[in-house]
């Protein structure tokens, strides 16, 4: 059982990235160029100002390509231009809120986007390895209080939740249609990560950024539903999870192909309030938050995810407390705000993440 990462498996791997501008994307570029790996990134301009992408640098880290994945076109030249064997896709549209103001949008993106990618890897000929990133949003989401397993229903009541559901389906009718037949089979995998933070994410409408925005301006953090249950994790987490299932589709394909959960431990699935109180006292300097009234979306009250086959099959659990990934989350934000080191910063949890 593969349960640490194998530096030795990646260096000069050739590694195809599809949203490396992006927060998440941008701490696995830079994960990849850690390990020694040559990576391709093909993605839209960053999406916020600042970025994660633009603070750390992360295009002198990899084959900056900019593209998008609706081009069909563009993205399976990029894509057969970089020879990648192993091919991770973060590019989507990420936002629930904004996937509710313009669900076309999202579902070209989220959809279409995905099949492009798959269409791409079927005439590749290099690729012998795919992992496709989802959201635990695309359950269908029955508010009981336990955990979703991978072979639950899927479904969604709102467009984010859909989207991502379909491309949940759209890898298995690949899967099982072209990228499982033939003399080389590529595995393809599907994965659900909980709801992540960390240094870095300036993006519209998440808890965490807006409340790091909201207290370097000196301004009260307004929340929408204190009361939603969310499985918190630090972006390294799932980060991590992704890199030793590559590495386990790579050495041993055979049943590996599927859906995986990456989520948290039990004891970091906590209300929004909770989160936000831990937030406030932790930045200080008069921190605070309030309740933002008016009409809001849908929301679900109670989410999270069961990772048992992640840790019983590759070995892989959290390593952080949601305590731990808290504060690591506020020092990155402090050292950025108050103009110190992020570039050391990030390297130095980015080591303890993935080598411990």
């Amino acid at each position: 059982m593969t349960a640490t990462i194998d530096p030795g498996l990646w260096v000069g791997r050739r590694v195809f990235l599809t949203g490396h501008t992006g927060f998440k994307g941008g701490w696995l570029a830079l994960a990849l160029r850690r390990l020694g790996a040559e990576t391709t990134g093909f993605s839209l301009p960053a999406p916020t100002e600042p970025s994660f992408f633009g603070a750390l640098g992360v295009d002198q880290s990899l084959d900056h390509r900019v593209g998008d994945i609706r081009d069909a076109a563009a993205l399976a030249a990029a894509l057969r231009d970089s020879g990648a064997e192993v091919v991770f896709h973060l590019a989507a549209q990420p936002i629930v809120r904004v996937a509710h103001a313009d669900p076309l949008d999202t579902l070209s993106t989220n959809v279409m986007g995905t099949a492009n990618l798959l269409e791409a890897v079927r005439q590749s000929g290099t690729v012998r390895a795919v992992v496709i990133v989802t959201s635990d949003k695309v359950y269908d989401n029955q508010e009981w209080d336990w955990p979703y397993r991978e072979d639950d229903r899927l479904g969604g009541k709102e467009p984010y939740g859909v989207s991502k559901a379909c491309c949940e389906l759209i890898v298995d009718a690949y899967r099982h249609s072209y990228l499982s037949k033939g003399s080389k089979p590529v595995p393809v995998v599907t994965v659900r990560a909980g709801n992540i933070f960390g240094g870095g994410d300036w993006a519209i409408d998440r808890l965490v950024p807006d409340a790091m925005r909201a207290f370097a301006a000196s301004e009260t953090l307004r929340i929408r539903n204190p009361k939603a249950v969310r499985p918190w994790q630090h972006v390294c987490e799932p980060v991590r999870g992704y890199l030793m299932l590559a590495q386990r589709l790579l050495s041993d394909p055979d049943g590996t192909a599927g859906a995986w959960n990456f989520g948290p431990s039990e004891q970091s699935v906590k209300p929004v309030a909770i989160l936000a109180d831990r937030l406030t006292a932790l930045w200080s300097d008069g921190a605070a938050w309030e309740l933002e009234t008016g009409a809001q979306p849908y929301e679900a009250r109670f989410l999270t995810i069961d990772s048992s086959r992640a840790i019983a099959r590759l070995g892989w659990s959290p390593r952080w407390s949601f305590e731990t990934a808290l504060e690591l989350t506020v020092d990155w934000y402090k050292a950025y705000y108050r103009s110190g080191d992020v570039a050391t910063l990030t390297a130095r949890q980015l080591d303890t993440a993935l080598f411990g």
